[in-house]
């Protein structure tokens, strides 16, 4: 993900609040702070972020680039040392403006935080994002949320609940699905649905990888401790990387068809290069093919092993040609109409946050509700397909009771659940 470190390369503001004496004082920001709406007359839009960690760090440098009137204000984190991490790391961006009063430690920091903004950044494990989002709309509060939006059924329900009432109340909800946001891949897509590839029959999405971090256990640390500061590796935390990091793949093929979703899929996985404890109990690959009500199918594989060949790319194949989206930059369409991107590098972190904040100034707020929900349920369904052994329908894993994770939050024992085993692990 982007570095916490940015190039600063501001939008203009359209006031000019900002005279002379440079970025107002950190008190300043705290006249009548509540939980109102930033409005189009007030001078300083106030952002906090909930989940310090290397994405959160870096969503909260492109906020603060965002524009000249932005203020992050409040941050917030489960732990202590990521806190005090990024407000060293975000201190050097002249929109920093956090004080120790509105530093915020432990399970209830998010609630803490939302009180005290205009704009809430929510990066914390995917498990929290459902609470986390209801929380924040429920406030009034404008929102930034990493994907993807949940690890369960349940959990993308209350996303679609919450994305609902953003729309009634008029609130922005931005989602951490950049492609979205990435000026080529918007042409690439544009062309496809304008017919360059004629009509589109066929999508397969790919995102092998190699090992990603890990934190060995320290003796202080409680079950959820170690959960927590690895949470990659527990399906309750981050769905298992079908969900957490493929999801963006399957937000591609949701794109090359024009926003369908599939009807049902059928899938396999396992965990057999990353098998010790230290990784928790998720798969490290996954290969799942989705099926459409248009006739259409995705072949989607993903894969996280250590020493063996990357490859992340996404393609569609059309009865006139193919299209293909590799990284930020690299789309071309082969066929009958031929064409390449040859455009300048774009940054697609940046451009959801200037799209994010120039909604709200302009009073027209974007939502990604419909598609960020739909594209992390595709996740779900795939790795529930992937578990089970079982034919997993879209009304199947919508309408799922399995509710991942605790009930409760406490640092204490949490047992780590059996890895799944097809055929044998059930359908809940």
């Amino acid at each position: 993900m982007n570095p916490i470190e940015s190039s600063n390369q501001n939008t203009n503001s359209r006031r000019s609040f900002l005279k002379g004496a440079g970025a107002l004082a950190t008190t300043a920001l705290w006249t009548g702070a509540g939980s109102h709406v930033h409005a189009q007359g007030s001078d300083v839009i106030r952002v906090g972020l909930v989940g310090c960690g290397g994405r959160g760090s870096g969503a909260a440098v492109q906020a603060m680039d965002a524009g000249d009137d932005v203020r992050l204000v409040a941050l917030g984190d489960v732990f202590q040392d990521r806190l005090d991490a990024a407000r060293q790391n975000l201190s050097v961006n002249k929109n920093f403006a956090v004080d120790q009063a509105h530093c915020f430690v432990g399970f209830d920091a998010f609630q803490k935080v939302i009180e005290s903004v205009d704009v809430v950044l929510l990066a914390t494990p995917p498990h929290f994002r459902p609470m986390q989002l209801e929380a924040a709309i429920e406030a009034g509060k404008h929102v930034f949320c990493e994907k993807p939006m949940a690890v369960d059924g349940p959990g993308v329900r209350r996303v679609m609940a919450a994305a609902q009432k953003a729309k009634e109340k008029k609130l922005a909800l931005c989602s951490g699905f950049c492609y979205r946001y990435n000026g080529p891949t918007r042409e690439l897509m544009a062309k496809v649905h304008d017919g360059a590839i004629g009509q589109v029959q066929c999508v397969h999405v790919t995102y092998n990888t190699g090992g990603l971090w890990m934190y060995p256990r320290q003796a202080a640390w409680t079950d959820m401790e170690w959960q927590l500061r690895n949470w990659l590796y527990f399906t309750w935390l981050s769905g298992d990387h079908n969900v957490e990091q493929h999801v963006h793949s399957l937000d591609t093929a949701a794109m090359y068809l024009n926003n369908e979703y599939p009807t049902e899929c059928v899938a396999h996985g396992g965990r057999q290069a990353r098998t010790e404890p230290e990784y928790g109990h998720i798969f490290d690959h996954h290969a799942v093919v989705y099926e459409y009500a248009s006739g259409a199918r995705c072949f989607s594989y993903c894969r996280q092993q250590p020493d063996t060949q990357s490859d992340v790319s996404d393609w569609a194949f059309g009865t006139k040609g193919r299209a293909l989206k590799r990284s930020f930059n690299y789309h071309e369409i082969l066929g009958e109409n031929e064409w390449k991107y040859r455009g300048k590098p774009t940054d697609a972190y940046q451009t959801e946050h200037n799209e994010l904040f120039a909604s709200i100034r302009k009073g027209e707020p974007v939502n990604d509700g419909d598609f960020m929900a739909k594209s992390t349920l595709m996740g779900i369904m795939g790795r529930m397909a992937s578990y089970t052994g079982k034919k997993i329908t879209w009304d199947m894993a919508l309408n799922s009771q399995e509710v991942l994770g605790p009930t409760s939050y406490e640092m204490g024992p949490l047992p780590v659940p059996p890895v799944a085993i097809p055929g044998k692990t059930p359908f809940v």
